[in-house]
């Protein structure tokens, strides 16, 4: 991004800015202006907010619930002998663990457009850390970038306030025009 020049403008006094942040597997990198999520690049001053969330895999945990719930059923009905009961509760109980594993959602809330999402695997103790520090650069960025425009606008008035005052009240003044 650019820098804002203009005559009389003097920049705001800015925090130090903060080193960049990396997740441990490298799908989210945060800079003070920018985030890059699994090769998505995303600004701050485009981003509201971040939120992290779990998912869990419903489908995997009813087909794993029914799979464990049939062949505990069919066990105890004596339809099927022990060695195939006890296989088809394995298969059961680890389609349920891996549905119960779920997956991260990362949320970007966008302003004037609609939200991004990404998932993420991992733990959410993980993700928790980054999200909230990529809240804090959002809300600071967008505090930058307001006392910029203020910085800015203030420049720009000094600059017409003195433009008025060398020109006198009567440059704005139209030519009269003569009646007849």
């Amino acid at each position: 991004m650019e820098p804002i020049t203009h005559p009389g403008f003097a920049p705001p006094q800015l925090p130090p800015p903060r080193p960049p942040m990396q997740s441990p597997d490298g799908r989210w990198l945060l800079t003070n202006d920018e985030l890059t999520l699994e090769g998505h690049s995303y600004s701050l001053l485009e981003l509201e907010q971040v939120s992290v969330q779990p998912v869990r895999w419903l489908l995997w945990i009813m087909v794993g619930g029914l799979v464990l719930g049939g062949f505990t059923l069919a066990f105890l009905q004596n339809w099927i002998r022990t060695p195939t009961a006890m296989l088809g509760m394995g298969i059961g109980a680890l389609l349920l663990a891996w549905g119960r594993r779920g997956a991260i959602r990362i949320r970007l809330h966008r302003l004037g457009r609609e939200e991004a999402h990404h998932a993420l695997g991992g733990e959410l103790q993980t993700w928790q850390p980054l999200a909230s520090e990529t809240n804090v650069r959002i809300y600071l960025r967008h505090q930058r970038a307001a006392a910029e425009a203020m910085a800015l606008l203030a420049a720009e008035q000094a600059a017409a306030a003195a433009e008025a005052a060398e020109f006198g009240p009567d440059a704005d003044a139209s030519p009269s025009i003569p009646t007849s």
